[in-house]
């Protein structure tokens, strides 16, 4: 039997970008379906099954879940499609919860025993298969807030022996698990309201349930990347220790966005550094097990398909799953010769034209000001804020005002406010994943902003903006902790070496910056991580330990996404009920024209400039050499003649009177 698993999906229906309102054959389930087609041909016993994180991203969600949410009577676009293809059962991650409860009991078409729930939720239009959650969990309750498990009743063809036909009935439990972070993250929807228990307590737990009802096969939807370090209890990305609770015989991974196991199409992308970094007598990325475990993670926005092919044999008292026979594998939009993507599903995309279509116009609406820069973060590893600055000055002008005219701000008055914020779209979901508003656009002729470049720059609609209050050696530690993202360079070695090996946490590197440029720092990334932030000064001196700051940034960061230190949650001194992209768009409105010199051209900080013995690259999106020209970035000397596996540019960077290789 193979179990065949998406995850992370984001509202991504079909492949299409709505920020820059072109096809995106890279990205899409209508691209997936036609894979979940094949799979079923080629494994004609077979589960699918989803593993969170599908109602939020996109601009369609960001419309049906936010702008305009779907009537009761309306089913999401995403789960009409799984509907359609028959999905057996799916679990909730972390963005699930960005809605709120009362909107997600609704879409969900399940009232929670909770007050304030819509009456008739039971009744609304969601998915048409068990959506389960083991750890989530009714606070004080000891109750699931959804179903604790789904327990699938399948008959599959087998084979006796001697090798006769037989129909075999095989119940299958299944179990999912959220990050128990979704209490820190969306403490606006959960306080109070939930508790989430660590996922391999609650595995161990549940097996034995499972198993006591009849379970033959017991698989994990841990939405949950694979984190080795020494267990410790509410863990965000708990697999590697999951797989390790006894009675587990499949497992599908996600939450990080990346393909495990390794790729095998011609041409495959490499596998991200994280994965390469696992205890290899633990892990095997070639087969695709962890601690025996087989396991799945098949990136993000319907990009890949998980399967893993299970052999079962009877032994006389239970099925047992053959090692040797089994086998694990992540199927890319370019399956199975890695060159044309396969073709998307032509029902799918005419089950959800309506939706496409309102999406769209939603998307084409005016916004007001003109673009007199293009707003790019190809380049925003190397200091180019041009995508990010615009952010901060909005965040900036929204807690000044709270700072300057709420009573309960009082005591911060005086306190000169920063702002961090990350280039948010920045490669984490392949190479064309980044933001470009007005390309094109220059002083002498400007392009008009509309609603879907609000997304395109701060496309986390469910964030809120807050303000924490750091000193000096706080801001100094949020520094080092964006400036992991970055690899350990040694000047001295001759081969090839990426600056940033990974783009799977890009939206930690948050960018700090005043209004008035008085913070300036830079980063050595020859330095090891923690010690890489060797100036950092305001107003023109060493920054002080002592030197107060009041901070914006959003509910994420606050309140710990990310492990930065000192943000749990308890230096946040106001906390906003307005979103950040609101914020965002509320002040583009005030700028009838966004200029170079005004809204990009401060580049609080860079890289320490070095020479090196080899090539030293940044991977970013492909074919923009000539803009990196254009905006001044001289260090970008050359753009590689062909890109990487994944799709990505590769770009040599040699610092002026610095010669390279």
């Amino acid at each position: 039997m193979a179990i065949l698993a998406t995850s992370d999906l984001h509202q991504h229906v079909i492949g299409y970008n709505y920020y820059s309102l072109t096809e995106d054959p890279s990205v899409g389930l209508d691209r997936t379906a036609t894979l979940i087609h094949q799979a079923r041909q080629a494994f004609p016993n077979h589960v699918l099954l989803d593993n969170g994180d599908t109602i939020q991203g996109t601009l369609l969600g960001d419309l049906q879940t936010m702008a305009r949410p779907v009537p009761c009577g309306q089913t999401l676009a995403i789960h009409r499609v799984m509907n359609a293809l028959s999905y057996d059962a799916g679990t909730v991650g972390n963005h699930e919860f960005n809605v709120g409860l009362p909107f997600l009991s609704q879409v969900l078409g399940r009232r929670f025993p909770l007050p304030g729930m819509p009456k008739d939720a039971a009744r609304c239009g969601g998915p048409a298969f068990p959506v389960v959650s083991t750890n989530v969990k009714l606070a004080g309750k000891g109750r699931t807030l959804l179903p604790s498990h789904a327990m699938l009743d399948k008959v599959f063809d087998a084979t006796t022996p001697d090798g006769s036909p037989l129909s075999v009935r095989l119940k299958l439990g299944i179990m999912g698990f959220a990050p128990p972070q979704i209490l820190d993250w969306d403490r606006k929807h959960l306080a109070g309201r939930v508790e989430v228990e660590d996922a391999v307590e609650s595995a161990r737990r549940w097996v034995p349930i499972l198993r006591r009802q009849g379970a033959h096969v017991v698989i994990a939807l841990a939405h949950g990347g694979l984190d080795a370090s020494p267990y410790r209890p509410g863990m965000e990305n708990p697999g590697f220790h999951l797989a390790g609770v006894p009675g587990i015989d499949a497992m599908v991974t996600g939450h990080a966005h990346l393909v495990f196991p390794a790729a095998r199409e011609p041409g495959a992308p490499q596998p991200d550094p994280s994965l390469l970094a696992l205890p290899p007598d633990q892990v095997s990325l070639a087969q695709g097990r962890v601690r025996g475990v087989p396991t799945v993670m098949p990136q993000s926005a319907g990009r890949r398909l998980g399967v893993i092919a299970l052999t079962l044999k009877w032994d006389g008292q239970r099925w047992q799953v053959q090692p040797g026979d089994t086998l694990v594998e992540t199927w890319g939009l370019r399956h199975p010769a890695g060159t044309q993507p396969v073709a998307p599903d032509a029902a799918v995309r005419s089950l959800v034209a309506r939706e496409h279509q309102e999406a769209i116009g939603h998307a084409r609406q005016p916004l007001g000001p003109q673009a007199l820069f293009p707003l790019q973060s190809a380049f925003a590893m190397l200091g180019d804020v041009s995508a990010i600055q615009v952010v901060n000055m909005a965040q900036i002008e929204a807690v000044t005002h709270w700072q300057q005219h709420d009573a309960q701000a009082a005591a911060y008055r005086t306190l000169p406010v920063l702002s961090c914020s990350a280039p948010l779209k920045a490669g984490r979901n392949g190479p064309q994943d980044y933001t470009a508003v007005g390309l094109g656009a220059s002083a002498g002729q400007g392009q008009a902003l509309q609603i879907r470049h609000v997304g395109d720059l701060y496309p986390f609609a469910n964030n809120n903006l807050q303000a924490v209050a750091v000193d000096g050696k706080g801001l100094r530690a949020w520094l080092e902790t964006s400036a992991k993202l970055f690899a350990q360079i040694d000047p001295d070695r001759e081969s090839p070496q990426d600056l940033v090996p990974s783009f799977s946490t890009i939206f930690n590197f948050d960018v700090c910056q005043d209004l008035d440029h008085r913070l300036r720092y830079e980063i050595d990334v020859r330095q090891p991580a923690g010690q890489r932030i060797t100036r950092l000064d305001w107003d023109g001196h060493p920054l002080e330990a002592a030197q107060r700051f009041l901070v914006a940034t959003n509910d994420y960061r606050a309140s710990g996404g990310g492990q930065f230190p000192g943000l749990d949650g308890r230096t946040t001194v106001w906390r906003s009920s307005e979103p950040n992209q609101a914020i965002l768009a509320a002040y583009l409105q005030t700028q009838p024209r966004l200029s170079l010199a005004r809204h990009a051209a401060q580049r609080p900080w860079r890289l320490v400039p070095f020479r090196t013995a080899g090539p030293l690259l940044l991977r970013s999106q492909p074919g923009q050499w000539d803009a990196a020209q254009a905006a001044g970035w001289s260090e970008v000397v050359a753009e590689e003649s062909a890109p990487d596996t994944a799709g990505y540019g590769r770009y040599r960077i040699v610092w002026p009177g610095r010669p390279g290789p």
